[in-house]
């Protein structure tokens, strides 16, 4: 197996798993804050992955270095990111968020070029501009030319978490860690933090069994394991447009499962932005290895 088709494998894993999280984060935001399934879901990615760490016996070597990466990347995520993330799913409706955070794989793609000095061929481009007027579509309702969102802000803070995501992975790139080790070590960041900004805002509360479900969901699938897969496939990968176009796969499950678990409806323009969006990944996918290109 290539190394591209082992971050294939590993970015595919990591897009099945975060499919199920939309309708995770809507049903833990019905009885608790963002800033307190935050806490939770980190606490638990951070417990998970400290056990795999210490499984594989590379806690010396977590705790020896490679802190003064992990002060920025913890605070960018799961800090910052989070934060914004699930304040714009408790504002707009979890199709609506969902579609428009996943316009961070087209971000990524172009933004890899200036900083990591990769290319993008034509195809990729027009990859990209098609799956993101699937990506569009879904979030307008259909109205690509009229657009008249119910909530400005809620908008606003998921398209910034798509610019944090980005720019979060991309930086990952040219980050030496382990990714284990480094993952454990940004949520070791993260978590106090986090744990204070709790204690000074909504407190410590107890919502019922249901909500302490999801926020552990959460915690091992959203910020666990995808964690772990996505970062080995951006480290794998030759081109980054060629892993971050899997992203486009996850919407279809979102959305069945917004419907069917949350009972969002599922509307015309969404099937029509679907369609779009699998379009624009079959183009990018099916062109040639265009050759070796700068890392």
């Amino acid at each position: 197996m290539t190394r591209d088709q082992r971050a294939i494998l590993y970015g595919t894993g990591a897009v099945g798993l975060w499919s199920t999280v939309a309708t995770a984060f809507k049903l833990a935001l019905t009885t608790m804050t963002p800033v307190e399934l935050m806490w939770i879901a980190a606490l638990v990615s951070w417990l998970l992955i400290g056990a795999l760490v210490a499984h594989r016996g590379q806690l010396t070597s977590a705790l020896r270095g490679g802190w003064r990466t992990a002060l920025w990347a913890g605070l960018m995520n799961p800090v910052a990111y989070y934060l914004t993330l699930f304040a714009a799913y408790d504002r707009l409706p979890g199709q609506e968020a969902m579609a428009l955070n996943y316009t961070w794989a087209l971000a990524m793609a172009f933004l890899a070029v200036p900083i990591l000095g990769q290319r993008l061929t034509p195809r990729d481009v027009l990859a990209g501009l098609v799956a993101y007027a699937g990506v569009w579509t879904i979030a307008t309702r259909g109205r690509v030319f009229d657009v008249a969102f119910a909530d400005p802000l809620g908008v606003l803070l998921a398209l910034a978490s798509t610019l944090l995501w980005a720019l979060y992975w991309l930086l990952n790139a040219r980050d030496h860690r382990e990714p284990l080790i480094a993952q454990w070590q940004n949520f070791s960041v993260g978590l106090p933090v986090l744990t204070l900004i709790v204690a000074a805002g909504p407190g410590f509360a107890w919502h019922g069994w249901a909500s302490l479900g999801a926020g552990v969901y959460v915690g091992l699938f959203e910020m666990g394991f995808a964690f772990v897969l996505w970062q080995m496939a951006v480290h794998q990968v030759s081109r980054t447009a060629r892993v971050a176009n899997l992203i486009f796969l996850s919407p279809p499950v979102s959305l069945l499962l917004l419907h069917w678990v949350v009972g969002e409806p599922i509307l015309a323009s969404t099937l029509v932005g679907l369609v779009l969006i699998l379009a624009g990944l079959g183009l990018q996918q099916l062109q040639k290895n265009p050759g070796a290109e700068p890392a």
